[in-house]
């Protein structure tokens, strides 16, 4: 394969390597070694030296797959990284580690005297990491887009098919079935509920039954050619009430106006507060919490966070935002208790403004 623009993309990385002092950044995230190799998968490794040397680690049986869809210095089939420390010549130093990806144990393990040389220190590495895949170049802005398209299909095929008697796990089924013939590869969660279920922030489709008037969230998160997109919509098997279709114009309001404010230079925080002051004027300021946004690319939420939600994430407080940052606003929605609403879509922060790629129809009642 062509290793444009990954070599680009190790470049860039080998220049923060140096501002933050780290000799040599150790990646088991699949994101974050797909971003800078081509490929990304579980039980493995990529070692990347402030030289922008890079080192890949997989499972012997891997070997000729990745020779195919990688790009790297330095492939062998996984024993550990300690001979990849030898090979590049550092002894000593400092070695980068994804602290909000690993698990204590795989910490201990990468730590351990026998997985690196005694006078290598590990630092953390996610906010080199997180400035890398920030603002998406244009090839990465097309994937998006594709998979974007790919979700408005899938929401499409749910909202068709919604009847009563299907269950949440059936309307999810509609939707990952028509993504899937559309070109998506896999998915992140999809999150599809009901009646009382609408409620809860992040509903996993279960094997409750649709029933006549209630509300539907549906939210999907399709992965095509290794990236992402988030869309969600509310609606109603019926007429929905008078209390919520007022809820949910009052959040769409919110959202859309807050779309509108996507621009380059825009903070995170400034248009949260776009978010929430208009639920909060509409009179249901304690109905809304969480984060109303995140970042999507490889991941269908990553960096930029608002910084409350990127300090829990170990991100650090995100910069105003820069040209193609995409962004998914309506991430937490109007929770009244017996039910809630909310929509979402997926932007990309322009100079003169947001372009929307989630662009299906928003409406309670069908």
């Amino acid at each position: 394969m062509t290793c444009h623009p990954y070599s680009e993309r190790v470049a860039r990385c080998a220049g923060l390597m140096k501002a933050a002092g780290l000799d040599v950044l150790l990646l088991a995230k699949p994101a974050n070694m797909a971003y800078l190799t081509g490929d990304g998968r579980l039980c493995a490794y990529a070692m990347t030296t402030n030289e922008g040397k890079v080192a890949l680690g997989v499972p012997s049986t891997d070997v000729e797959d990745v020779k195919r869809l990688a790009c790297f210095d330095r492939l062998d089939g996984f024993e550990d990284e300690a001979h990849d420390f030898k090979h590049f010549e550092i002894q000593e130093g400092s070695v980068g580690l994804e602290y909000t990806f690993l698990t204590h144990s795989m910490m201990g393990m990468l730590t351990h005297p026998h997985g690196k040389p005694e006078k290598v220190v590990a630092k953390d590495c996610t906010p080199i990491l997180s400035a890398l895949r920030i603002a998406k170049e244009d090839g990465e802005i097309e994937r998006i887009r594709a998979a974007a398209g790919v979700a408005v299909t899938g929401m499409v095929a749910a909202v068709k098919a919604l009847k009563p008697g299907l269950t949440e796990s059936q309307v999810a089924a509609e939707a990952e079935y028509a993504m899937r013939q559309t070109g998506a590869d896999e998915f992140w969660r999809t999150y599809v509920c009901s009646g009382p279920r609408t409620n809860i922030a992040h509903g996993l489709p279960t094997q409750r039954r649709v029933q006549k008037g209630d509300l539907v969230m549906i939210d999907l998160h399709p992965i095509v050619n290794g990236y992402s997109a988030d869309i969600c919509r509310t609606v109603c098997i019926g007429k929905p009430t008078a209390e919520q279709q007022a809820a949910y114009d009052l959040y769409l309001k919110a959202q859309q106006r807050t779309i509108a404010g996507v621009k380059t230079g825009v903070g995170m925080v400034e248009l949260d507060e776009i978010l929430h002051g208009i639920i909060r004027d509409g009179g249901h300021g304690d109905h809304l919490f969480g984060p109303t946004m995140h970042g999507v690319g490889i991941e269908f939420e990553e960096a930029p966070l608002p910084p409350g939600h990127a300090f829990f994430h170990g991100e650090k407080a995100p910069p105003p935002l820069a040209t193609n940052v995409v962004i998914a606003v309506g991430n937490c929605g109007l929770y009244t208790g017996p039910w809630g609403v909310r929509v979402e879509d997926t932007v990309v922060v322009k100079p003169d403004g947001p372009q929307i790629l989630t662009d299906f129809v928003r409406q309670l009642e069908f």
